[in-house]
């Protein structure tokens, strides 16, 4: 009787004990931000400087995992197979999102695999080559690659990116024939260029800047309907003739869907706050960035415009994982 006694006690104190941690509120632990680039490119950029403001919003730390391959489908599968639990999230560019489902047809998601959070920022891209290679202009490109067919390499963080599909958009206006090497990021990709072993890629303005102003890149176009403020000079793609060349990289916080609208909502709250600040406004700023924001129903109209935009151009080129 009294061991009886004794166990039903404990089981109770058990029972009171977890009846607690049960009803903390979230988020009682760290969280997670998955990245499905490598470290050092614009969307791991952002996520690390979203990753450093929510949690005085959140009264939790925020980690980056990247986890980069296959044109960013890696990460995001494993962003969309997660616990729906609001404790891993994904921090994701339109391409990886959007655009790379659309060419990997094994990627395993799309982006209605997710519960958007908020729209994060965006950024134009911009043309950059190798210092050392014969032209300067668009139009010199252009004419330069149909004399010489195949002999210029373009380079991208994978098929279906972004970069590679405004690419293939230009080769295709342009009738020109400049050869995709994919690689696992835009970081890599943007390395190779400034190193020569590449010719050329559209990058984001803001991890071009610094190379081009230090004459290690040049800038031939921005991937915008006019002109950059930090690059004055450099033309954009619609002035150039080529008005359908005019998109800017997003990016974009989500969670695996099924997650709870109350979590949604208060993650939306604290990236909306962390995106408010100075300093994120500020560290923005830096790397040619606009600050978005708004809420989850923004997000998700604002996905499904870029779907409808981009899937007839992907058809039309029909572009497939390399």
């Amino acid at each position: 009787m009294i061991r009886t006694t004794l166990l039903a006690a404990l089981a109770a104190l058990g029972v009171a004990a977890a009846a607690p941690a049960a009803a903390q509120p979230y988020p009682n632990r760290p969280i997670k931000i998955i990245v499905p680039t490598p470290a050092g490119g614009p969307v791991d950029v952002m996520a690390r400087l979203l990753a450093n403001a929510l949690p005085a919003a959140l009264g939790q730390n925020v980690i980056v995992e990247n986890r980069a391959g296959a044109g960013n489908t890696l990460g995001s599968k494993a962003a969309a197979a997660a616990d729906p639990d609001g404790y891993t999230l994904l921090v994701s560019a339109a391409s990886g999102l959007i655009m790379s489902p659309m060419v990997y047809k094994s990627a395993g998601y799309d982006e209605t695999s997710f519960a958007p959070i908020a729209l994060i920022a965006e950024t134009p891209q911009v043309l950059v080559a190798y210092p050392a290679t014969p032209f300067n202009s668009v139009a010199e490109l252009v004419a330069y690659a149909k004399a010489n067919p195949g002999k210029l390499n373009y380079s991208t963080g994978g098929a279906g990116t972004l970069p590679h599909l405004t690419a293939e958009l230009f080769k295709q206006l342009t009738g020109t024939d400049i050869v995709h090497v994919p690689y696992k990021g835009g970081g890599p990709a943007l390395t190779d260029v400034v190193a020569g072993q590449v010719q050329l890629t559209f990058d984001t303005a803001g991890t071009s800047l610094q190379f081009i102003r230090d004459g290690r890149l040049k800038a031939l176009a921005v991937s915008n309907p006019k002109r950059l403020a930090e690059l004055p000079d450099v033309p954009a793609m619609p002035e150039l003739g080529y008005p359908a060349i005019n998109s800017g990289a997003w990016v974009a916080l989500l969670a695996p869907l099924g997650t709870p609208p109350a979590i949604i909502a208060k993650l939306n709250h604290a990236a909306n706050e962390a995106l408010g600040s100075y300093s994120m406004k500020e560290a923005l700023t830096r790397l040619s960035a606009q600050p978005r924001g708004g809420t989850p129903e923004d997000l998700a109209r604002h996905m499904k415009s870029e779907h409808e935009k981009w899937a007839p151009i992907v058809a039309k080129l029909g572009l497939k994982e390399d």
